[in-house]
């Protein structure tokens, strides 16, 4: 093939592009090295995926040649249950280049029910006993995760660790890709609004977390950005877990938490309702530090956010016989947050009547704490507006509803 290419083109830079071949250029070689030493090759767990399914593409089969590369690789695949904890993780992340070509052929699967079996072995967990594994795993015991027994307690995490108590597990799944993970979650039967376990939300959780603090790795990504929409079916199935949970899993600084660990990761419309109606329902157990997240639109702080909050929990207080005490503690919130938020420049006047206005009378004893964020708003308009005098910037405010 390469003769007949450089007999129809210039000799330098040709070649034979094989497309889709798993693992490109690195998998081919593997196998030429198989084929160039007599039908022999060292396989490890690293390399054993690959090998595979080159072999599934090559179609190396015993029609070809005795105890060709196809049967050796299943040979070595059928002990996958007897081997460590590591080098099944190990396995699991080689294949994340040619992804689909492992899942199609079922080696993904193979790999995750080994790696779910390992949980189990070592864990406490009833959701993964209770997963039907082959018989083979019972006894498959990884040394290196001997000694640890974690519990599937659904205690209330603590409000600001909702992972706190996470598994031992926990950080060694943050190597693997989110398609891995979504594979993983999907075996359980716990993807998407299938998701009924604590344990497997406090995971998605922490691995949401971790991930966004790293690079995208993805090939032209330059940094998460780039990739997020890979992770907004994670980041759903975590809120499909969080809501399903509701309070009694999570403090109101739990729900804020998780807001900014999902939030930007391609969360879908339905699941961000959700989530904030939750917080909505308990904003008087909120504090100032909660309410100040950042903002997405040139702002300084998420405004809008926090007015979807006020407003649903207005709704819903006022529908269903609203406490005083309750409302008034939401009312000394909103004010200190106006407070917060005046010293910002790109505050539209509007917005800061929005707030100011989001509440109904009876929330407030007095307005004093309105008034006080109202002269260090007038205070910075002035100063980002020297000739605007004071009685105009009064004027202005006026104009617009005040």
């Amino acid at each position: 093939m390469v003769s007949q290419e450089r007999q129809r083109s210039q000799p330098k830079g040709s070649g034979v592009g094989i497309m889709e071949f798993p693992g490109g250029a690195s998998g081919f070689e593997l196998v030429s090295r198989f084929c160039y030493n007599n039908g022999s090759i060292a396989m490890t767990p690293s390399n054993i995926c690959l090998l595979h399914c080159s072999a599934i593409l090559l179609e190396m089969t015993e029609e070809v040649s005795s105890y060709n590369l196809l049967r050796q690789t299943e040979t070595f695949l059928d002990g996958v249950f007897h081997w460590t904890w590591n080098d099944i993780l190990t396995a699991l992340k080689s294949c994340e280049p040619f992804f689909p070509t492992a899942d199609a052929c079922g080696l993904l699967q193979k790999l995750v029910s080994s790696l779910l079996a390992k949980i189990a072995a070592n864990s406490e967990m009833p959701l993964l006993s209770a997963t039907p594994f082959p018989s083979s795993s019972s006894s498959s015991s990884s040394p290196d995760t001997s000694g640890f027994r974690c519990s599937s307690s659904t205690k209330t995490p603590e409000p600001m660790k909702p992972c706190s108590n996470r598994e031992w597990w926990f950080d060694d799944l943050n190597i693997l890709a989110p398609s891995t993970i979504e594979k993983i979650m999907k075996t359980l039967g716990a993807y998407g609004t299938d998701n009924k376990n604590l344990v497997l939300t406090r995971f998605l959780l922490h691995y949401l977390k971790t991930v966004v603090q790293r690079p995208c790795s993805g090939i032209g990504c330059g940094n998460l950005g780039h990739c997020k929409e890979e992770y907004g079916g994670l980041a759903d199935t975590a809120v499909h877990g969080v809501a399903l949970m509701g309070r009694t899993a999570f403090s109101c600084r739990g729900l804020f938490w998780v807001l900014r660990v999902v939030s930007g990761l391609g969360l879908s419309k339905e699941c961000r309702q959700k989530l904030e109606r939750l917080m909505g329902l308990v904003l008087d157990q909120a504090t100032l530090d909660d309410l100040l997240v950042s903002g997405h639109d040139g702002g300084v702080y998420d405004v809008n956010l926090v007015l979807r909050l006020v407003r649903m929990f207005v709704s819903t207080e006022e529908g269903g016989g609203a406490s005083s005490q309750r409302m008034k503690k939401v009312g000394r919130l909103t004010d200190k947050y106006l407070g917060e938020i005046s010293p910002d420049q790109s505050l539209k006047v509007s917005k800061f009547l929005e707030v100011a206005e989001s509440l109904p009378d009876s929330a407030r004893d007095c307005f004093d704490g309105v008034c006080r964020a109202l002269d260090i708003y007038l205070e910075f308009i002035i100063q980002a507006c020297p000739q605007l005098d004071l009685v105009s910037a009064i004027f202005l405010l006026s104009a617009t509803g005040s």
